[in-house]
């Protein structure tokens, strides 16, 4: 059985990290080298539990219209419940959201001055286009990404197969920063007339990780687990299923066990069921009413909106508006 902790270890309860001195000792679930990681970085810790905060907040929203959207549990240092124990697309998906997470929000620190033991990217520059200069504060995914890499995949050291997922998944997150780093550009001159140009290299937005994780997701490769005789001991490793599909890349998702149906709820697996979700009555998606809800129907009932209405434009410069209350058909699964 897989350790039901997260293996970044920081979850709801360290959310207030940013706020407070940190006491490594203090937070439970750290393996002793995470441990050290705490003491040696503890000016970045704050960053690290941001970043498992905006992975948590983004796989809520990928999954949000899903038979498992991403529930976590408050009391339990197990933040998503039993749902991780299982090689499945579900953990893969986690374990790649969340380490994607932690290198962003260090990255995105660093870059802002908020630790003093980074800052921004002076290595990948490479010659100017036409128009432009280097300039700005080039956004240090490296090491956003080493720190990620030192503290998520310090758990994942044993010579088994859930280790070896946990790592090419958490890997394959942190990839994912790397292939959306973007150009972003400054005009400079009079009126913003942009006789000069200078640019840096810029992360996206989260989502539009969470977007790139979630087709990962949904392309995920299932293998199977094979044993080898090594001078260590017997050592697991991963290999594709079907031979007749692509291999996957170190950037896709990999799982090998089958994911529960979610539909309704088992302690064991960590499903909380489908009744009382909102489903949408127009869609046939996995958000509609027939299948969000595993064909057991749906109840409908009206709710009363209070919103702004018939809005008028004053010069200058302000907005007017009246308030109108709408009726809205709300869908819940039975």
């Amino acid at each position: 059985r897989y350790p039901a902790t997260l293996s970044l270890a920081v979850g709801h309860q360290y959310s207030s990290l940013g706020t407070q001195p940190i006491l490594c000792g203090s937070i439970p679930g750290l393996v002793p080298k995470q441990l050290r990681f705490c003491r040696n970085y503890v000016e970045i810790m704050p960053s690290v539990a941001e970043g498992v905060k905006i992975g948590i907040q983004e796989c809520q929203h990928q999954f949000r219209g899903r038979r498992w959207n991403c529930t976590t549990v408050n009391d339990n240092l197990a933040i998503f419940g039993p749902v991780l124990d299982k090689a499945t697309r579900e953990s893969a998906f986690v374990h790649a959201i969340a380490s994607a997470g932690v290198a962003f929000a260090v990255t995105r620190a660093c870059a802002e001055g908020s630790a003093t033991i980074c800052g921004c990217d002076t290595r990948h520059k490479g010659p100017p286009g036409e128009g432009w200069k280097w300039g700005g504060c080039s956004e240090d995914v490296e090491f956003g990404s080493m720190v990620s890499r030192e503290f998520a995949d310090a758990r994942e050291n044993r010579p088994d197969a859930r280790s070896a997922m946990n790592r090419h998944n958490n890997e394959a997150g942190r990839m994912s920063l790397n292939d959306n780093m973007f150009l972003k550009c400054k005009c400079h001159g009079l009126s913003g007339s942009c006789e000069v140009k200078t640019c840096w290299w810029s992360q996206p937005d989260f989502r539009v990780i969470g977007d790139y994780m979630k087709d990962k997701y949904d392309s995920a490769s299932e293998m199977v687990v094979e044993k080898h005789k090594e001078s260590r001991g017997w050592v697991e490793t991963l290999r594709p299923k079907y031979n007749y599909f692509k291999p996957p890349t170190e950037r896709d998702l990999v799982y090998y066990e089958s994911s529960p149906n979610f539909c309704d709820p088992n302690p064991e697996t960590g499903s909380f069921g489908t009744r009382d979700r909102i489903c949408n009555l127009t869609s046939h998606g996995i958000d509609g009413c027939d299948l969000l809800c595993c064909g057991r129907g749906h109840n409908t009932r009206t709710e009363k909106r209070k919103e702004k209405c018939h809005c008028i434009f004053h010069w200058c410069c302000y907005v007017s508006c009246q308030e109108c209350v709408r009726v809205y058909d709300v869908h819940t699964c039975k």
